[in-house]
């Protein structure tokens, strides 16, 4: 019997060293937010151009907005990929611009792109 309490507790104390050990971080990258160097990829163009089309079914403004340019861009690794693009745009027919900043959240197995958010940028 005093043999089988060993045994018991070496097991115990194997299975919380594992446990506790799993729980660990693994170390590497944090998912941080890295700069996108060629603003004028055909993808980066893509993910703005969607991103404000997506705004402005969502949002149903009478002057929908017209995207001018990119004026920023950074991914972060995440389920798939964050992109948070700088925008600027004009709303309906007016020549101003006001800046935004979009988030979208590509899967590429998945062939999809999502607006988690876009809000405009107050200096």
């Amino acid at each position: 019997m005093r043999l089988q309490c060993h045994v018991f507790f070496l097991l115990l104390a194997l299975t919380a060293a594992f446990t506790v050990d799993s729980r660990k971080e693994v170390p590497g990258p944090k998912g941080g937010w890295k700069p996108i160097k060629d603003l004028s990829d055909p993808l980066v163009e893509e993910i703005a151009e969607f991103a404000v089309t997506e705004h402005n079914r969502r949002s149903g403004f009478v002057a929908p907005l017209t995207l001018r340019r990119i004026i920023k861009g950074e991914t972060q690794v995440v389920s798939g990929i964050n992109y948070r693009l700088f925008l600027s745009a004009s709303s309906g027919e007016s020549s101003a611009t006001s800046n935004y900043v979009a988030i979208v959240l590509e899967k590429p197995w998945l062939n999809s792109l999502s607006l988690t958010s876009f809000k405009p940028v107050h200096d």
